[in-house]
């Protein structure tokens, strides 16, 4: 019997219709296991994932290995995405074990939950020195079998060894200027200079590091971090990695040079990456930083919004390639023919030299994906939108890939700081609004009476996973950026009640911080990860959210709690600047103060909205805003604030001491 349907994970629900009979992660899982005497298989994936996709159809979709499975295991399904704890712990054994990881991750555990087989995809017959995913299978329930004391040893070896890891994480101390340009040093040296962005293929966007870059470049003038920032950022949005047509990024390329995508399009790179150009926009003021930010805020608003209001989690690799076959990328590529029976001989011509298209293809089967290589010379811009358009419009006739729909706490908290500060800065309400529905939909359906989040929704239904830090700390970064960019202090409050949360629930000795809550499920390990990688860390994310709170409010236990948690980056930041990214920018933002902006006034009053503008595109590193009427009670930092001269005015603090009020917005923009 599949267990399975009656889930809200798209991933499960892919599998709710598998011969294997499935079961969700859960206590009846194990028990079903230990009365049965068998071992649990667990399957690990997500909905966008290619080889997930291909695991399941060459092996949970065949009857036979199905059978197999059944007779001799109880197989659990779980999607990554909803429940990063169980991932992350077995993921750590994995590598632990084999020293690489990956998804499908396939672990065999004792009913206790303790692992002591690994491995990842596995395919149906023996193929390139893996076995098959039937010898797999009868090789661990043989081992079951006949040396149950040996599996026994291994799964308390291996359960002894994670239990006993510790995490140093810096000791005494904060990161200061010594470390951060260490930091800086070792990016240098691993910055691929012809091509953008940092170490080898497969190359993945660096949206964090990015940040850090910005952010030391305004604190420090250091014209190398900029320019590093400002060539990568460029490189993506020419490469393949980004969709020229529909806007949005693929989640990282297969090759140095961006050229070809792994084509999954995930919303938190896409939000962290709308956010980093926009950022880029700040400091430098290109036309392209402009383009890509809102083409990117564009795409996720018209592809992932959900009709609740949030954003959905992805967009599958694969699709109908109109053979029937489901094939990566189908959707996005083109070849000369195809282009010239959308545009005619002429206009294909153009196209092709435009986005790069040749004969041999730069992808498979002679299809290419688009790019938009240097030109030798001018472009007609009328006539490219044209193509562009008629391209955009051909396409939509295609299959779409598919679209996992739910709602994960984080990333639309992601999301939300990403389009309330896209629209703030380019004078586009609508994301505004679109960022405001997205935090409504959070307040209502992800958290409770008490604060505590839901990991998960899908069609306004919430999941029954709980939150873990990155939602805590994602969603209150969210909150803070449209608290700044709407002038509404609820959202403030709400930032500061999951904040609260993280304090009280996730918090260990010394500043370090876990992954998940001191009530939550209990695992074979308690999770801790401070490394940034696909997105912030929970770790690093709440560090930056807690600096930000109590830049707000004043909060000395906020403060502290952040300092506490940046000594990871004290430690990590010299020796593995790629993998703390977010933690270095945060670390930027409190040697720089954070600076308080406090802009008073009349809503009408055209210098006090000029001035609110103003701060908003300050690139002092993490500042905080807070606008509205003098005194009043939405914000602390307008407290004691008055009007000049009856007129509005900023005011601006840093290191607990605040500059004399201004009221000319050319002014307030050289102090920030």
């Amino acid at each position: 019997m599949n267990r399975l349907a009656g889930t809200t994970s798209p991933y499960l629900l892919q599998h709710a219709d598998n011969p294997v009979d499935w079961w969700p992660w859960g206590p009846e899982a194990f028990e079903e296991a230990k009365r049965r005497d068998v071992p649990v298989l667990l399957s690990v994936g997500y909905s966008a994932c290619h080889w997930c996709h291909v695991m399941a159809h060459e092996s949970f979709e065949d009857d036979a290995i199905a059978g197999l499975v059944n007779e001799h295991f109880v197989a659990v399904k779980v999607d990554r995405e909803e429940r990063p704890d169980v991932d992350a712990v077995y993921m750590e054994a994995v590598q632990a074990a084999t020293g690489q990881g990956g998804w499908p991750m396939t672990v065999f555990l004792t009913p206790d939950a303790a692992p002591f087989y690994f491995g990842t995809y596995f395919p149906p017959e023996p193929r390139h020195g893996m076995p098959s995913f039937p010898e797999v299978l009868e090789g661990v329930k043989d081992a079951w079998a006949d040396r149950r004391d040996e599996v026994g040893e291994v799964a308390e070896r291996i359960v002894k060894d994670l239990a006993g890891r510790s995490l140093a994480y810096g000791g005494e101390g904060v990161p200061g200027e010594e470390e951060l340009a260490q930091a800086l040093l070792g990016l240098t040296r691993e910055y691929d200079a012809p091509r953008g962005g940092f170490g080898g293929a497969p190359k993945f966007p660096p949206s964090m590091t990015l940040e850090f870059l910005l952010r030391h470049h305004a604190r420090t003038g250091a014209e190398g971090a900029l320019q590093m920032a400002a060539d990568t950022c460029e490189a993506m949005a020419r490469g393949g990695i980004y969709d020229q047509l529909g806007g949005g990024f693929a989640r990282y390329a297969v090759d140095r040079a961006w050229v070809v995508p792994h084509f999954e399009k995930m919303l938190y790179d896409n939000a962290l990456l709308c956010r980093a150009y926009a950022h880029l926009w700040k400091a430098t003021g290109s036309d392209l930083a402009r383009r890509v930010a809102l083409e990117t805020a564009d795409f996720m608003v018209r592809e992932l919004r959900t009709p609740e209001g949030g954003f959905a989690s992805a967009l599958d690799a694969d699709s109908d390639d109109g053979t029937g076959r489901h094939v990566e990328g189908a959707y996005y590529v083109w070849t000369p023919a195809q282009l010239t029976e959308v545009l005619g001989a002429e206009d294909a011509a153009l196209a092709a030299a435009h986005y790069g298209v040749t004969e041999a293809g730069t992808f498979e089967h002679g299809s290419s994906v688009l790019q938009l290589p240097q030109q030798a010379g001018p472009v007609d811009a009328d006539r490219i939108a044209s193509i562009a358009a008629r391209l955009l419009a051909a396409r939509e006739e295609r299959e779409r890939p598919g679209r996992d729909d739910k709602v994960v706490a984080a990333w639309n908290g992601l999301a939300i700081a990403a389009l309330a500060e896209t629209g703030a800065l380019f004078d586009r309400p609508d994301l505004v609004e679109r960022a405001t529905e997205a935090a409504d939909l959070l307040v209502r359906v992800h958290m409770d009476e008490s604060a505590r989040l839901t990991r998960t929704s899908k069609d306004g239904r919430a999941g029954t996973n709980a939150g873990v830090l990155e939602d805590y700390a994602d969603v209150a970064e969210g909150f803070l950026a449209l608290a700044a960019v709407t002038g509404e202090g609820a959202w403030l409050e709400f930032a500061g009640f999951l904040l609260d949360i993280v304090l009280d629930r996730f918090t260990a000795e010394g500043g370090a911080l876990y992954d998940t809550a001191h009530d939550a499920e209990a695992l074979i390990r308690r999770p801790q990860d401070p490394t940034d990688n696909a997105t912030p860390s929970g770790w690093t994310a709440a560090a930056g959210a807690l600096l930000s709170y109590a830049a707000h409010t004043g909060s000395d236990a906020h403060r502290a709690a952040a300092e506490g948690a940046l000594g990871v980056v004290k430690a990590l930041g010299p020796r593995a600047p790629r993998f703390i990214g977010w933690g270095l920018a945060v670390s930027e933002a409190l040697l720089d103060g954070p600076r308080e902006i406090a802009v008073v006034g009349a809503p009408g009053d055209e210098v006090f909205q000029e001035l609110r503008r103003t701060a908003l595109r300050a690139t002092a590193p993490g500042a905080v805003l807070a606008s509205g009427a003098p005194d009043s009670e939405e914000f602390p930092l307008l407290g004691d604030r008055p009007l000049v001269s009856g007129g509005a005015a900023a005011y601006v603090c840093r290191h607990f001491t605040c500059d004399a009020p201004v009221t000319d917005p050319e002014e307030l923009r050289r102090k920030l």
